[in-house]
């Protein structure tokens, strides 16, 4: 290879390294199990001065119209389906407990979408006509069912429960539950009974204040994901508390059609009716967390509008799931723009329409999903594999004309435009493309960086184990432990598969290189993306490490079919109008 084949290899692999770079996570930090949680900050107390406040007693806290309800019988419920398991609770008629059956966290809890130390979630808030502030999470509700009352749901089968806020005999505000089997959702129904007097500003908010608990073990990487998001006249509007020591804030005055919180593989969304709100809140913040961990806590809000009529009335989906994409897509209306599948307009395609569904499709056969990574390894090498079978035999070229390109460096060394020229030249007569090694690596980014969206993201892989030691394909594997950090990548794991990833980099590497002036590539490139692959989720270094040993095996295999045959120049007919001819045509004439 000349100096501008190295130099084009060189700028592709500073490329390749700065994206890694960018989209690599954070060093691994340990998050504090579910049941070490500390409760975050609520909106309102996130916007609390640091000065003291003399706390108000009820009767001016809530006024006139609510300060009878800051009491009273506490009654719960739980409703089991085959999906979850919720407890409501009439102090606040919030949902307290929502928990999922079908996954785990890092440690082995049950997953839960509601923050259990605040006492739940899905509130009103809203101005009374006395000028207090009221949150229906610090009131009392009632509800005409018994104490701890279960309820199993099976097959198809729906329950319906309300609850009521009786400001007077005649005022009220009903919240209707209706949870459905089978469904990560539950419906909702406001209903405002003669309280045309007593709400004010012709606005109330449907409320989810304390976000969702996180799930898995490095809580930095879970704060990568972790966002708030409101979606409004086919727009989605993003809120990323990144930094610490501040809160983040946005608010829409546009009819929405749904506001949502995530962390890295569950959501919590509110879908409201088309075109009845009139418009979102989202307040953000991030928390520090023991053994330098972290956590981002959101609020989410939709703003419903009030005429103040004698019965007003508004229904609502709540989703409280996975980020399944199937899950997720069947709700519509946009809910699945909450998924991390890349960037819209080339990765996100590939994710959601040809990645997901292969791995389901193979999965459907194959149990392990380790395996179903080295059968779509293999996949794509096929696929790949007349573009890369082409490239090597044109390098193999290259590796026989390094004798001729020598000559012509040592006797025109002094003339590098002369050099540069006879080099060309030297391709043109031989049919050889220098770049034509390139193009296979350019062709893979795009399935590289969606197959790292995939695997970071994916619910599928979550927890997925393969053998060993690798007990999670969407996270990094772990061999052993350095006794020091590696400087600007922060790396003290060792992964198993980036290692071994490298070392058949450096095999190939090794295979294809022949200049001696390139011997640095040899050994530089596989170091580099050992340590960018190394904090990477298992699944991706399990699939990059299949494909190089079948690169390995394909070069071996080319190499020996081609040990023997002779330089041979192309015929001039043949070669006339071709994509190398065009190329270099006019290269030479290029002053330097």
């Amino acid at each position: 290879m000349d100096k501008q084949t190295t130099l084009g290899f060189i700028l592709i692999g500073l490329v390749l390294i700065v994206w890694m770079w960018l989209q690599a996570p954070p060093p691994h930090q340990i998050a504090p199990s579910h049941a070490d949680s500390s409760r975050p900050p609520s909106t309102v107390e996130r916007v609390l001065p640091k000065t003291p406040v003399i706390p108000e007693p009820p009767s001016k806290r809530f006024g006139k119209f609510f300060s009878h309800l800051t009491s009273g019988v506490e009654r719960n419920l739980v409703v089991k389906t085959d999906l979850y398991t919720v407890e409501l609770t009439t102090r606040g008629g919030l949902i307290r407990k929502w928990e999922l059956r079908e996954y785990k966290t890092w440690n082995q809890y049950p997953v839960h979408l509601t923050e259990y130390d605040s006492s739940g979630d899905f509130s009103l808030l809203f101005t009374s006509s006395d000028g207090k502030l009221v949150n229906t999470r610090h009131l009392y509700f009632r509800g005409d069912f018994p104490n701890w009352k279960t309820v199993d749901l099976k097959g198809e089968e729906s329950f319906v429960v309300e609850m009521s806020l009786p400001i007077s005999e005649s005022k009220k505000i009903i919240k209707k539950f209706t949870f459905t089997n089978g469904k990560y959702s539950f419906d909702s129904d406001l209903r405002f009974v003669n309280v045309g007097d007593v709400v004010s500003n012709f606005e109330y908010q449907v409320v989810w204040e304390y976000g969702i608990p996180y799930a898995e073990r490095n809580s930095i990487e879970e704060s990568r994901f972790a966002t708030a998001y409101a979606y409004s006249g086919g727009e989605l509007t993003e809120l990323d508390a990144s930094s610490p020591g501040q809160t983040y804030e946005k608010e829409l005055n546009t009819t929405t059609s749904w506001v949502a919180t995530r962390n890295k593989y569950f959501a919590a969304a509110i879908l409201a009716e088309e075109g009845k709100t009139q418009g979102a809140y989202m307040a953000g913040v991030h928390q520090p967390q023991p053994d330098q961990g972290a956590r981002e806590s959101y609020t989410i809000a939709l703003k419903m509008p009030f005429g103040g009529s004698s019965s007003e009335s508004a229904k609502f989906t709540v989703f409280l799931g996975p980020l399944d994409l199937d899950v997720v897509r069947s709700y519509g209306r946009g809910l699945d723009q909450i998924m991390s599948l890349g960037a819209a307009w080339i990765i996100r395609p590939i994710s959601e329409y040809l990645l997901i569904p292969l791995f389901r499709f193979l999965r459907m056969f194959i149990p392990n999903f380790g395996v179903v990574i080295i059968v779509f390894s293999i996949i794509i090498k096929i696929v790949l594999h007349p573009l890369t079978r082409a490239s090597m035999r044109s390098m193999k070229k290259m590796q026989a004309l390094q004798p001729l390109m020598n000559e012509i460096r040592e006797k025109h060394k002094d003339d590098p435009q002369k050099m540069n020229q006879q080099i060309m030249n030297l391709y043109r007569d031989y049919g050889v493309n220098p770049a034509s090694g390139c193009l296979p690596l350019l062709l893979q980014l795009p399935i590289l960086y969606a197959l790292y969206t995939v695997f970071s993201s994916s619910i599928e892989l979550r927890q997925a184990s393969f053998v060993w030691w690798i007990k999670d394909l969407s996270a990094p594997d772990t061999i052993g432990t350095l006794p020091f950090t590696v400087p600007f990548f922060g790396i003290s794991e060792v992964s198993g598969l980036a290692l071994a990833m490298g070392i058949t980099m450096f095999l190939q590497q090794k295979m294809t290189i022949t200049d001696p002036r390139q011997k640095a590539m040899v050994w530089m490139m596989p170091i580099m993306m050992t340590l960018l692959f190394n904090s990477f989720p298992s699944g991706l270094n399990l699939y990059y490490f299949v494909f190089n040993i079948l690169s390995i095996a394909q070069q071996t295999w080319i190499n020996k079919q081609h040990k023997n045959e002779p330089l041979r120049k192309v015929d001039p007919k043949k070669k006339s109008g071709g994509l190398m001819e065009r190329l270099t045509r006019d290269l030479p004439k290029v002053k330097r």
